[in-house]
């Protein structure tokens, strides 16, 4: 009988059997399913912030994480989409019907959700999601993000919110919560809403390990009062108020 010679593993080869490994364990280990991911439809001016957008979308494909987003293609809501999808990880992008044409440009990928207002579309992007990412962007972006808190802060939702603070494009905005929570508007407690940190694998990991602020009970008392308030004034059950009620 011969023997079997067994080839010997080069460098590279081990190597990549390393990337695979620490891809195997990472998204084994991830509590989220969907990361709602909010970002401008512009690139922006400074090339680290097109370089963001593809490292998070690497880093939600390597922990097995699908992404939610505002269903554009262009600027860094595209990059990001598009690392995720040819990574191999689901896309699901949410738009109002209305912005189809303005948004929708170059390559879709992934699924596309048609809504009808742009309340829905949070609403819709929030429930289908398990926690939320802010990249650079403008008004859109800063619109939906402090959403995501407030809702956070009365206690609707549990889910983390994480600012990606590349070359520290959210620092003003950081420094002018910290002056809120200084002058009494913003309890000290809830400013711990919001994970930051300037590289997606270290938001990423902070947002894995976050810890609620916020309580069962008040989301539960919110339910009822809306659910109370819509059967006083016979609030159609398919509007977009109604389903920002179910984020979990």
């Amino acid at each position: 009988m011969g023997l079997t010679t067994i080839p010997q593993q080069t460098p590279l080869m081990e190597e990549s059997a390393q990337q695979e490994q620490n891809t195997t364990v990472s998204s084994s280990y991830s509590r989220f399913k969907r990361v709602c991911v909010f970002c401008g439809s512009s690139a922006g001016k400074r090339d680290s912030y097109s370089d963001a957008a593809i490292e998070l979308g690497q880093e939600l494909v390597a922990r097995g994480v699908g992404l939610v987003y505002g269903g554009g293609s262009i600027g860094l809501m595209g990059l990001v989409s598009q690392t995720v999808y040819r990574g191999g990880g689901h896309v699901l992008g949410i738009i109002p019907r209305s912005l189809m044409g303005k948004e929708l440009t170059g390559e879709t990928v992934g699924e596309v959700k048609a809504v009808a207002n742009m309340h829905q579309r949070k609403a819709e992007m929030a429930r289908h999601s398990d926690c939320f990412i802010a990249l650079p962007g403008g008004y859109g972006t800063l619109e939906e993000l402090l959403e995501v808190i407030t809702w956070a802060q009365l206690g609707i939702h549990d889910k983390p919110v994480g600012l990606l603070n590349v070359d520290g494009y959210y620092n003003y905005l950081l420094t002018f919560i910290d002056k809120a929570v200084d002058d009494g508007f913003i309890k000290p407690s809830q400013r711990h809403i919001i994970v930051s940190a300037p590289t997606a694998k270290e938001l990423v990991q902070k947002l894995e390990e976050y810890v609620p602020v916020g309580g069962e009970l008040a989301k539960n008392m919110w339910e009822v009062e809306q659910q109370q308030q819509q059967q006083l004034v016979g609030f159609n059950t398919t509007t977009a108020l109604q389903t920002e009620v179910a984020l979990s």
